[in-house]
């Protein structure tokens, strides 16, 4: 018998059988994971088993390979939360999503474990998440393989009034550098070089990360088109201006 035992996130939660539930978990150690829970529809752990919780996961199995099962005990639920706030209840299910989506199973992330679980609980919190979520979905990219250099201009090297990103190589643009390009270059807003998180800018900068999610991530797994769940949160945010 295998068996481990850590916190983790809950991503999403699925029917299995007539009492049973299979929940997909984001953990420190063991990565995005999948397990059984056995009687998850019970009016005790239906409440628990919501997207976005933090729980105290037991994991068992005969063999590595097998799916095994979750036993679980409630850390902190956040869905009631945001329950009352639209805006960040979507930016919750497009960062759980985009996890789900991204993530290689059972593969370690620890760092941006971290910076998930910062994420939750500032959209729980209701402050400070904007700018947040921004930064988690330029972390997504990086862990991902396809994380934007804005260290320097691609084109002369310098690191003063950057303003764009190429679309091909996620290289950083200053405004001198971009000439007749500049309609086929991606903006950088100030947001994502530690600047002010203005609405206007953190969704600049999501279209920016957005192209990225679209037309490099999505590719390498397979052509999947990015979660709904993300155009739904860039639409609410969008209306929020």
């Amino acid at each position: 018998m295998i068996e481990w035992r850590e916190e983790g996130v809950l991503l999403s939660v699925r029917p299995h059988g007539e009492t049973s539930v299979i929940v997909e978990a984001f953990t420190r150690a063991h990565g995005r994971h999948l397990g059984v829970v056995r009687g998850g529809v019970s009016r005790k752990l239906a409440p628990v088993l919501q997207p976005g919780a933090q729980l105290d996961l037991r994991w068992k199995a005969r063999l590595e390979d097998h799916m095994g099962a979750f036993t679980v005990e409630p850390v902190r639920g956040r869905a009631a939360a945001v329950l009352g706030d639209r805006l960040a209840l979507s930016a919750m299910s497009s960062a759980l999503a985009l996890a789900r989506f991204s993530l290689a199973e059972r593969a370690a992330y620890p760092g941006f474990y971290d910076q998930t679980v910062a994420l939750l609980d500032a959209l729980a919190e209701g402050t400070g998440w904007l700018p947040a979520y921004l930064d988690w979905e330029m972390a997504l990219l990086d862990q991902m393989g396809f994380g934007l250099d804005l260290s320097g201009c691609a084109v002369r090297g310098v690191n003063e009034d950057l303003t764009f990103v190429s679309p091909r190589t996620g290289r950083a643009v200053s405004r001198q550098a971009a000439g007749a390009w500049v309609d086929r270059l991606l903006p950088l807003p100030e947001v994502m070089l530690g600047g002010p998180a203005h609405l206007d800018g953190v969704l600049e900068g999501l279209t920016t990360t957005g192209h990225f999610l679209e037309h490099k991530l999505a590719p390498a797994l397979g052509n999947r088109p990015p979660p709904e769940a993300r155009a739904r949160f860039i639409d609410v945010l969008s209306r929020a201006r």
